[in-house]
């Protein structure tokens, strides 16, 4: 039997501790969020239905991107013992400069509507970090202000390749004049993918008002404060350019694009050129190849051919092919830090987050990109100590075992 006592008030409070309360409520609810999904179920809350559903479809059944994500999930790690890992080094070289993580912002389109402060919070969150911004071509934010939003810090720019050349010639010569050092040249878009979500939600920009959409922003005043109150949203660096939002789309979505428009971007562009959009190793060889600086194998986060190859999966079959010196890079499902380690261990050379930084974004603007970045660090680092690894040069293939859930079936002979 155990002696009992009466409880020592002193020995109580050294047991018990009170946590001061927090009286910002987006402080609080970003320190609530220990995951990307927690930031997701904070953005849906707190945005209207048609912005976050914006973010969070794909096109068609959204088949491709959740088949991206379960790929992630379908991995096993293989940790070495007793390989002390107490300092790791996150950081990498990619594209001729330094990153401080394995991961940079992916380029996304429409962003303040998601949240007004937009690319710019992005930005500065990137800079803060110290990790690549990508400023998309259907940016909210023009290409001077993310600059400004980024002065020092690394800053690339996604290309369409419009119907009218001229605009991409013109949008190519603005970038490097703002000093971005990288190039995406997007290659699967040839016309737009069949995004549901958006077709039921009648989305539009600017935002079309429906009984559905006033009823379903009610509990959401927040964001119409800001969206009546801040700039107007457009295409920042198209809005010179001429045209209604639905033109310009139009405009942005070329069928003929070709090996040859890629030559021609290439001779205009003075820094690092890379392919974005690749989805098999034929094409994957002849980029490399031809010299372009790198490759990014991506399906448009599941936004564009539904159905399409997973990136994860095609990742080894690639690096195998084309030689692990080249710059293989990969983005469409990272949701999780050990999803960003998995993919350096099987070859990338870096990654490129797009829904998880909207999701902070969504959450809670500038603070919320800076705790999606924070969440990703954190769990990076852990799963790098826990593999036994001291950097990112020690991950190899043996790290990981890709679990087959889909996969070919033989064909009959």
């Amino acid at each position: 039997m155990a002696k009992r006592q009466l409880p020592n008030p002193s020995e109580l409070l050294e047991l018990m501790q009170f946590k001061k309360p927090e009286l910002d409520g987006r402080k609080r609810r970003l320190e609530g969020a220990l995951t990307i999904y927690d930031l997701r179920t904070i953005a849906k809350r707190r945005t209207p239905k048609a912005a976050f559903d914006y973010t969070d479809g794909a096109a068609e059944g959204e088949l491709s991107l959740s088949r991206a994500r379960q790929a992630f999930e379908d991995i096993e790690f293989h940790p070495d013992i007793l390989r002390p890992a107490a300092d790791v080094d996150m950081s990498t070289e990619i594209l001729g400069g330094p990153s401080a993580l394995p991961f940079g912002i992916a380029p996304t389109g429409f962003t303040r509507l998601m949240q007004t402060e937009g690319e710019s919070a992005g930005a500065a969150a990137a800079a803060a970090a110290g990790i690549p911004f990508t400023l998309s071509t259907l940016g909210t934010t023009s290409i001077e202000d993310v600059k400004k939003a980024n002065p020092d810090g690394r800053n690339w720019f996604q290309l369409y390749v419009m119907r009218d050349r001229e605009i991409s010639y013109g949008l190519v010569k603005r970038a490097a004049e703002a000093g971005f050092d990288t190039l995406q040249f997007t290659v699967d878009t040839p016309v737009a993918g069949a995004r549901l979500r958006d077709k039921r939600n009648g989305f539009a920009i600017p935002p079309q008002l429906t009984v559905g959409t006033i009823v379903n922003a009610i509990p959401r005043p927040w964001w119409w404060i800001d969206f009546l109150t801040t700039p107007k949203l457009e295409f920042a660096s198209l809005s010179t350019t001429g045209g209604t939002v639905g033109e310009l789309l139009n405009s942005a979505m070329d069928p003929t694009i070709s090996y040859d428009d890629l030559d021609i971007i290439r001779s205009m562009w003075p820094g690092k050129l890379v392919v974005k959009g690749v989805q098999n190793i034929e094409d994957s060889k002849r980029l490399i190849d031809q010299g372009v600086d790198g490759i990014i194998l991506s399906n448009h986060g599941g936004r564009q051919l539904d159905r399409a190859p997973i990136p994860f999966h095609l990742l080894p079959a690639v690096v195998r092919e084309v030689g692990k010196d080249a710059t293989v890079m990969i983005d469409t499902g990272i949701m999780n830090g050990a999803d960003i380690v998995a993919s350096i261990a099987m070859g990338a050379k870096f990654t490129l987050i797009g829904r998880a930084y909207l999701y902070g974004l969504m959450a809670g603007g500038r603070q919320g990109v800076d705790r999606t970045i924070s969440i990703l660090r954190t769990e990076i680092e852990r799963t790098m100590k826990l593999l036994g690894v001291s950097s990112l040069d020690e991950l190899e293939p043996r790290h990981v075992t890709q679990l087959a859930r889909l996969g070919p079936r033989p064909l009959e002979v």
